[in-house]
């Protein structure tokens, strides 16, 4: 497994509990730096994917 997806899992996870802390909290700047986060992640995770894909097909 390529380490984009896990890494990417860790953002997604950790982007999601921020933003509902700001949601939670009223704090709009953490609600829209979780927010952030967790889409970064998910394209992480994605990127990871493409290449276990990649590296799959290689074989």
């Amino acid at each position: 497994m390529d380490k984009n997806r896990t890494e990417g899992m860790k953002h997604e996870v950790k982007g999601a509990m921020k933003e509902a802390a700001g949601k939670i909290t009223g704090n709009h700047a953490k609600e829209a730096a979780g927010n952030i986060e967790k889409n970064a992640g998910k394209v992480q995770k994605e990127v990871g994917k493409a290449a276990d894909k990649a590296r799959d097909n290689r074989h």
